[in-house]
């Protein structure tokens, strides 16, 4: 198996994590630091080229380099084999949490003796921490809420992942002939997945099949009935439920796992036969409602509102691509790779938005920077025809609510996307300040990942919502949901106020890689959830479209 850049990049950040948590030389973990950034923005597989290749790169001495093909050709690192070992499991655990870095869970292993999360959150409550040197009661607070948030969301996972494991399963069974579709919340595109649910049809039920498929995938039955059966592996952290269906039921029992309880009843559902959905929407008088949307009775009341369900935004309707970096600040691709591999998808512009100076973590644009970029992006588009690049930025919203550049260097961008990226610990009041501030800029368009949640990871600080979807309607200003499966901020639940508020919504990939790009699949299936028409999404606009839009301003 080729182990990619990305793997290679987690190896050496883990390993310089651990030699500063055992107190090795600094010089030495802030190398691998430095190795894992640039490897993972290299722009092709380290795999795919030549050992004089690999050593040719800038930036990769011979220490770093005998690493890498250590890792290449035994798919592991000795010596960071060697530190795991020396290392208490639930140490390496703590390492997760939020606001403490490996220096810091030093001090807490070796001065309080402290060797897992059970055990540190059980010293945070009894204010162990504040003695120590460079803690205090808010750092204390900050590790229990971090605490908190990691186990209310174990045994989770992102869309991605789980649709994934499901889509290989899936496929496992139409190989030898059965149906196999997602239902649950995978079927509904749900942003975290709590359980994978998988509905499978033959003319006759054979569990010891069904049992061989999946023992093969590696997953082992649990518990379960004559039609339903629930299953676990060592490999996944989420359980998984197959449910059996005969052809004659396929349509009804599919249907209803595909519904949460509360849309079922909006729509009284009962275990009448159909045989497809469009009938039991026709004979209930009632418009198509696709399964992204079966979440709650607002989903009904919508659709009746827009009465055609072709009428909610699709990848086919995208026409061009917004908010992305390049390797003119932390991305792994030129700005011409991105923009021919948006046309080789058929788009017809591509918005460059790289980070702005303040970002020095992800290489920010200096002034000078930014005039260099403009002049190659003025070059590029007297290579192509029917397709544009766009000058852009994405502006840091400065702790004011100021942007990151004087009005003489704003005023030069096509449009500004203005997003949060530090300072984030921030209560309700201030950030939704500063926010609007950010919003009330005249050169702002685009509101970015409204509030910086990383779904699992990090919940985001908190904002008035109605406050600041006003805001943008009252300043025409656009708000992003950000496709990123980590992110898909903004969160569905507000699009439909922001949709009755007039807001264009901007499905936008913050693509920092080709294939990131592709990442606006995942802004269409939460977009698809809020029932998001087509013509309030800001992407579906031609070029043309998008020009006077762009011309026009706020």
């Amino acid at each position: 198996m080729q182990v990619t850049n990305s793997e290679i990049a987690d190896i050496f950040k883990f390993f310089g994590n651990l030699l500063e948590l055992h107190g090795e030389n600094e010089f030495k973990s802030r190398s691998y630091h430095t190795a894992s950034f640039r490897i993972d923005k290299l722009p092709m597989q380290l795999f795919s080229l030549s050992v004089d290749e690999r050593q040719s790169i800038e930036g990769i001495g011979k220490g770093i380099f005998s690493k890498i093909e250590e890792i290449l050709n035994t798919g592991h690192l000795n010596e960071l084999e060697k530190l795991v070992d020396l290392t208490p499991v639930g140490v390496i655990q703590m390492m997760r949490i939020k606001g403490i870095g490996p220096k810091k869970v030093r001090q807490i292993w070796k001065q309080l003796e402290v060797e897992s999360v059970g055990e540190l959150l059980y010293a945070c409550n009894e204010n162990r921490l504040v003695g120590l040197s460079g803690f205090g009661v808010k750092t204390q607070q900050q590790i229990i809420r971090s605490i908190e948030f990691l186990q209310s969301n174990a045994d989770k996972l992102h869309f991605i992942e789980a649709e994934s494991i499901a889509t290989e399963i899936i496929i496992s069974f139409q190989k030898n002939g059965w149906k196999a579709e997602m239902v649950g919340e995978l079927s509904r595109k749900c942003e975290i997945i709590n359980l994978l649910e998988i509905i499978v049809g033959s003319n006759e039920l054979n569990w010891n099949f069904i049992h061989g498929i999946l023992a093969g995938l590696n997953f082992t039955p649990a518990s379960g009935d004559s039609e339903t059966q629930r299953f676990t592996s060592s490999s996944c952290t989420l359980p998984m439920v197959i449910h059996f269906a005969l052809p004659e039921d396929w349509s009804v029992l599919k249907f209803k796992l595909q519904s949460t309880s509360e849309f079922l009843e909006a729509v009284q559902f009962t275990d009448l036969s159909f045989s497809t959905e469009d009938s039991f929407f026709l004979n209930r008088s009632l418009p198509f409602i696709i399964p992204e949307m079966r979440e709650n009775k607002e989903s009904l009341e919508w659709a009746r509102l827009i009465s055609d369900p072709s009428r909610i935004v699709s990848f086919s309707d995208l026409k061009g691509c917004i908010h992305n970096h390049s390797n003119w600040s932390d991305g792994a691709n030129s700005i011409a790779e991105m923009a021919e591999a948006c046309q080789d998808l058929g788009l017809q512009y591509f918005v460059i938005s790289d980070h702005s100076k303040t970002a020095f973590y992800a290489n920010g644009l200096s002034v000078e920077r930014v005039n260099q970029q403009q002049r190659e992006i003025d070059l590029l588009n007297t290579k192509w025809q029917n397709f544009k690049v766009f000058k852009s930025i994405e502006s840091d919203i400065l702790g004011d609510g100021s942007l990151d550049y004087d009005a003489e260097v704003l005023q030069t961008f096509d449009l500004v996307i203005a997003s949060v990226h530090s300072n984030l610990k921030m209560d309700e009041e201030r950030a939704t300040k500063r926010i609007l501030t950010a919003i009330e800029n005249p050169y702002t368009r685009i509101l970015g990942h409204p509030t910086g949640r990383l779904l699992l990871s990090r919940p985001g600080y908190p904002i008035d919502h109605r406050k600041i979807i006003d805001a943008c309607a009252s300043n025409k200003v656009a708000i992003e949901l950000n496709a990123h499966p980590y992110r898909l901020d903004l969160d569905w639940r507000w699009i439909s106020y922001a949709q009755n508020k007039g807001i264009l919504i901007s499905i936008n990939p913050d693509a920092h890689e080709i294939a990131g790009i592709r990442h606006m699949q995942y802004g269409i299936n939460i977009a698809r959830k809020a029932g998001l028409l087509a013509e309030n999404t800001l992407n579906t606009f031609s070029l043309e479209k998008f020009e006077n839009w762009v011309r026009k301003g706020k």
